[in-house]
């Protein structure tokens, strides 16, 4: 009984002892982790950043439908399915992105008839 108390308290120093090691290491190679990070492509960074504008643009339909400013008609209804497939609100998708979603194709396929 002895002696598994004092393995026990071994265990707990020396786990004590590897712990404050690992964080003062960690304090010395901040400045080193820090720069190595900026050098990997942040996730996300080919979505856009930022809300939606009042008013829908062509610039911001084509960046939801994620197609051309020059697409034709048939690239924009594939689009334009495949994100309300992934997002309809029947499905668990929000009303508003689908929404969105709607409004950057008519706004695509009317700019398109004129």
């Amino acid at each position: 009984m002895a002696s598994s108390m004092v393995a026990v308290g071994l265990t707990l120093a020396a786990a004590g002892f590897a712990g404050r090691y690992a964080i003062q290491a960690m304090k010395h190679m901040e400045p080193q982790v820090k720069q190595a990070m900026k050098s990997f492509p942040s996730f996300g960074s080919g979505y856009y950043k930022g809300g939606f504008d009042p008013k829908m643009n062509k610039r911001e339909a084509t960046l939801v439908l994620g197609v051309s400013p020059t697409a034709n008609k048939t690239k924009i209804r594939e689009a334009h399915r495949k994100l309300m497939v992934l997002n309809h609100p029947d499905r668990g998708g929000s009303p508003y992105i689908a929404a969105k979603i709607n409004e950057a194709k008519d706004l695509l396929d009317g700019q398109l008839k004129k």
